[in-house]
């Protein structure tokens, strides 16, 4: 996925949630958990996961993926990785 420099972090995260769970930006919010909406099943999670690890340049520990639970959760991870948003 290319991406601008004019792009924040969390406007990254939002495209990439967005582009691998065929979202729409007003589903993005506290209440979207794994199994909350048809494509974040067990296939879709990992492909959210490798997205996010594409975007990002990073390599995430099992344990954090198995953890990236919900929408904010996934920040909460993300920042680890020395992501901010």
């Amino acid at each position: 996925m290319t991406t601008t420099m004019t792009m924040t972090s969390k406007d990254r995260y939002d495209k990439v949630f967005m582009d691998a769970l065929n979202l729409q930006p007003q589903d993005l919010n506290d209440n979207l958990v794994y199994n909350s909406v048809p494509d974040w099943d067990s296939v879709g999670h990992m492909s959210l996961m490798a997205a996010l690890e594409a975007e990002f340049d990073i390599m995430m520990e099992t344990d954090d993926i198995i953890d990236f639970s919900s929408y904010p959760k996934g920040m909460e991870i993300l920042a680890k990785y020395e992501i901010a948003f």
